[in-house]
């Protein structure tokens, strides 16, 4: 399983992002590692640059099963499960991404 978290340098909710997903892979019994690619590393892959941030990957599939926009130089914003809006996506979403290869659920 490949996991990747793309996100700006700048990004206030790269943090939690990180946070998450750990808890996530931890919930699930998976090793907290992934990859991590700051978008404007001229190291990152050509898709990372197309995707907003924070986003979370799984086998190249975003785990919100919503990618952000091609393009999108910005934050993300996350439609948490009670409809509040989060700039993180919710540990569910997280664990669901993980389970079913990052199609959200």
């Amino acid at each position: 399983m490949r996991i990747e978290l793309i996100y700006d340098h700048d990004c206030p909710n790269a943090e939690a992002a990180r946070k998450r997903l750990a808890e996530a892979l931890v919930g699930v019994g998976l090793p907290a590692t992934w990859t991590e690619w700051e978008r404007s590393d001229p190291a990152a892959p050509e898709y990372t640059q197309r995707l907003g941030s924070p986003t979370i990957l799984v086998d190249g599939a975003d785990v919100s099963g919503t990618p952000s926009e091609v393009g999108a130089s910005s934050c993300r914003v996350y439609r948490a499960p009670d409809g509040s809006l989060s700039g993180v996506p919710s540990l569910g979403v997280i664990v669901a991404g993980l389970s079913t290869g990052g199609d959200g659920g």
